[in-house]
């Protein structure tokens, strides 16, 4: 968190929450800290918000994004006057600071934020405090989202629109690709008009979204019923379960509007208990990440001993987590496990988003199955045949995933039926990670 008071100018602190919730770690901090405007985030990559001193003036910045050309960047920073990067994440620069540094090569705020949005290579939404005020900017084609709440007293900015909700604010505008906006406690002025060109990234409402968060108009937990509705109305084996299951808890939703198109009852055979973790992705580590996913679930013996079992899930991308519920379910009696997710077969890595920590497109099963079937120097074509759900080989992969992860059965949602779940301009989505379309 960083804040800005009049008199005593910015402040900031930092707090590692990996391990422990926000609320614990920044309750003393609440207090401390003097101001009348402020920003915030959780970032699961690097240390933000940074504050910096330049000739733009004092301000401090956070980002949500990814720079793929990071070398490139810092190579021309070093040669354009900037003599050293302060903020070290894992052994690399950190973002955040490569943006203010590139913002910081202009003679003013919104010709920097422009500048540096053109430079980077994969995507940069900004939020920026200054002693004036918030300075917002979404990512250049709107890839994550930007909105503006409203009450009687002020004004904030926010990532996801039902972080204010509770704090009295109502929803005012939601920035379009490329918008820059200059917000105060008694309003906000346009910087720069939004550029017609969209890619929202799709994955959030799958997944990253909380399900009372808005994009676009469309609501998160909407489309995920949307998402079963549409998975129960091509699977011709629904009958054979006992029960519907969402794996909590962004298949659960999915799973409702499942359970409510096929009539198959919807029941919770485990509850997640997260009184420490409240999500697995969070340790940095693979392995860890599994035994605390596995840690969560509590069965409830009842409603899986003898049972045919259809289990939704929001995606699969390596697999692992799946794997290991699926054998809990079966070390706890279940007959079968059906296995639904409620979007496509992930292929391509995200160029785009921070939102996945693989390392490498080979983390993703599909991909591994993939390079063992055609060697390591598949082409994007070919690529392209294995998403196309009405291939050959898109059949054999599913077939060879649930054969190597031990499900009963396997089906995905259809990438149209994915698109025909958010009631929004297809061609503003970003649906790369499915069909490695730009």
């Amino acid at each position: 968190m960083a804040v800005y008071d009049k008199k005593t100018g910015f402040n900031r602190a930092i707090h590692n929450i990996e391990n422990s919730p926000f609320r614990t770690k920044f309750e003393r901090d609440a207090d401390e800290l003097q101001g009348h405007m402020g920003i915030g985030c959780i970032s699961d990559n690097e240390p933000q918000p940074l504050l910096v001193r330049s000739h733009l003036g004092n301000f401090s910045i956070t980002t949500v994004g990814k720079i793929n050309n990071m070398d490139s960047l810092v190579e021309l920073s070093f040669r354009n006057g900037c003599t050293h990067f302060l903020e070290q994440s894992g052994g690399s620069v950190n973002p955040t600071e490569m943006v203010a540094s590139l913002i910081n090569q202009k003679a003013s705020m919104v010709e920097g934020i422009q500048y540096a949005q053109d430079l980077i290579e994969g995507s940069m939404t900004i939020l920026i405090l200054t002693p004036s005020g918030l300075v917002a900017a979404r990512d250049k084609v709107g890839r994550t989202p930007l909105v503006i709440g409203k009450k009687e007293d002020g004004y904030c900015v926010s990532f996801e629109s039902h972080a204010y909700i509770n704090l009295g604010y109502e929803t005012e505008k939601e920035l379009g690709p490329g918008e820059i906006v200059q917000v105060t406690p008694d309003g906000y002025e346009v910087l720069k008009d939004p550029q017609e060109k969209m890619r929202i990234c799709s994955f959030l409402w799958v997944y990253y979204g909380y399900p009372t968060s808005t994009y676009q108009g469309v609501n998160v937990e909407e489309m995920r019923y949307q998402c079963g509705k549409r998975l129960a109305i091509r699977d011709q084996e629904a009958a054979r379960a006992d029960l519907a299951a969402g794996v909590p808890d962004s298949g659960t939703a999915a799973a409702i509007g499942y359970a409510n198109q096929s009539g198959v009852p919807v029941m919770r055979p485990f509850i997640k208990y997260t009184p420490t973790w409240p999500r697995s992705f969070m340790p940095a580590h693979q392995s860890q990440r599994n035994l605390i996913a596995r840690m969560k679930l509590i069965p409830v013996h009842g409603l899986i001993k003898g049972k045919s079992l259809l289990m939704i899930d929001d995606s699969i991308v390596r697999g692992t987590q799946l794997r290991e519920t699926t054998e809990f379910l079966y070390n706890n009696g279940a007959r079968e496990v059906h296995i639904r997710p409620a979007c496509p077969p992930l292929i391509f890595g995200c160029k785009y988003l921070n939102f996945s920590r693989s390392k490498s497109e080979m983390d993703l099963i599909t991909r591994r199955i993939i390079a063992k079937r055609e060697g390591s120097r598949v082409d994007e074509e070919r690529l392209a045949d294995y998403a196309d759900p009405d291939s050959a080989n898109y059949r054999e992969l599913l077939e060879e995933i649930r054969s190597e992860l031990n499900f009963t059965s396997l089906k995905y949602l259809r990438l149209d039926d994915l698109k025909a779940s958010i009631p929004f301009d297809p061609c503003k989505l970003c649906t790369y990670c499915w069909d490695g379309k730009e």
